[in-house]
């Protein structure tokens, strides 16, 4: 028998396989891919606000004020006090506009904020510490929730969710999600409502609305986006259950606290008299708004206060915009819903600019567009947004008195 002949009569070897050396423990390799992946939304996020950050630090030095004083001034002085102590803890040398203070006055700031702050609070962390905390963190968790509605929307992907994250934390008067402020809590709350909602996992909208509720009177806007889609659900027999259980849930928060300040002070409107008579703040169509406009435009008294008329010039195109774009109608319901709500009471005109930062759902489209365009350029815009924003935010805060 020749080699040949044993070689085709041996048994067939399996190939063979690379041997596979077992890893040490602890020595696993590090996906720095899928981490970066995962931790862009917050380095976006916070990269930003770090501008925003210094840019206050150096004017507020500028100026002769400390940036840490200037984090929890104004509404913030009122939710470390009901963060402290309560509703009826809060101490009498805080007062609405006019200089009165009483024991329903502090009822006109909603609960939630407050609470999550006293929590850390109870726990045995200082206050201001406790309420800036609570901001930071709130706005990451926007970050991502803002993420997610990018990739979710009509021409939307991960792109169009960072650049979204980037103009959010990058617009004026943005410098209040990094306060002692409801800003940051509130829009995360809602945000994670609308991806919900654009899911249609109706349960998850509801209680995050409900939560929302709690926090800011805006969340009238979100029961309004997640009541109304709801509604189409249910008379549509779509999801069975779920879209009656998440619209049930939708405005608990908000007419709980209503409800319970209007028992309190024994009048069925107890929350909006309490702001009419201590802030003389009340719905007016937009009269005040207005009126607000044409004299600033006529006598130029302030930057900051054309700076006002033209983000509030800006906000009705980005709202013509989303029409053209064809937003998805609850996240534009929900957007006009909020600008309704601000600019339609007359309330301080130098708030209004802090009060349009949770429409963000507006700045979808101005994000798919942006998200287009070559990285260079974006990151070109996005960087000037970001620095011209964190200038008006800082520079509202220490020069002028009226816009928080």
């Amino acid at each position: 028998m020749s080699a040949t002949d044993v070689t085709r009569s041996a048994p067939d070897r399996a190939p063979e396989q690379p041997v596979e050396v077992p890893e040490a423990p602890g020595s696993r390799r590090v996906d720095w891919g899928r981490l970066v992946h995962l931790v862009l939304p917050a380095v976006v996020y916070l990269g930003i606000r770090q501008v925003s950050l210094l840019m206050l630090t150096w004017l507020a030095d500028h100026k002769g004020v400390r940036a840490s004083d200037v984090l929890r001034s104004w509404d913030g002085d009122w939710f470390l006090a009901i963060a402290e102590g309560g509703y009826s803890g809060v101490p009498t040398k805080l007062v609405d506009a006019y200089g009165r203070h009483s024991m329903e006055t502090p009822l006109a700031f909603f609960p939630g904020y407050p609470k999550v702050v006293g929590l850390l609070t109870w726990l045995g962390f200082q206050p201001v510490a406790s309420a800036l905390a609570v901001s930071v963190v709130a706005g990451i968790a926007c970050a991502y929730a803002l993420t997610r509605l990018g990739e979710l929307v009509r021409g939307g992907s991960r792109r169009v969710g960072l650049v979204l994250v980037a103009l959010f934390a990058g617009s004026p008067m943005a410098i209040s999600l990094s306060m002692a402020y409801s800003e940051a809590l509130f829009c995360a709350f809602a945000a994670w409502s609308l991806v919900f909602l654009v899911q249609r996992r109706w349960v998850y909208a509801g209680l995050w609305c409900a939560l929302a509720g709690l926090v800011r009177t805006t969340g009238a806007a979100l029961v309004l986006a997640v009541g109304l889609a709801a509604l189409i659900a249910v008379v549509g027999r779509k999801q069975g259950w779920r879209p009656w259980v998440g619209g049930l849930l939708a405005p608990i928060g908000l007419l709980g606290y209503l409800g319970w300040v209007a028992v309190r002070t024994g009048e069925w409107n107890g929350w909006f008299a309490l702001q009419e008579r201590g802030w003389d703040s009340h719905f007016d169509w937009g009269a005040a708004t207005w009126r607000f406009a044409v004299n600033r435009l006529a006598d130029g008294r302030s930057i900051l206060e054309v700076g006002t008329v033209a983000l509030i010039a800006l906000s009705l195109v980005l709202v013509g915009v989303a029409v053209r774009h064809r937003l998805e109608w609850p996240l534009f319901a929900y957007g006009v819903g909020v600008l309704v709500m601000d600019l339609g009471a007359n309330g301080m005109m130098g708030s209004k600019a802090r009060l349009m930062i949770p429409a963000f759902t507006l700045l979808i489209p101005v994000a798919v567009a942006l998200a287009k365009r070559r990285t260079s350029t974006v990151l070109l815009v996005l960087a000037g947004f970001a620095l011209v924003g964190s200038w008006f935010g800082a520079y509202a805060l220490t020069a002028w008195g009226y816009a928080i």
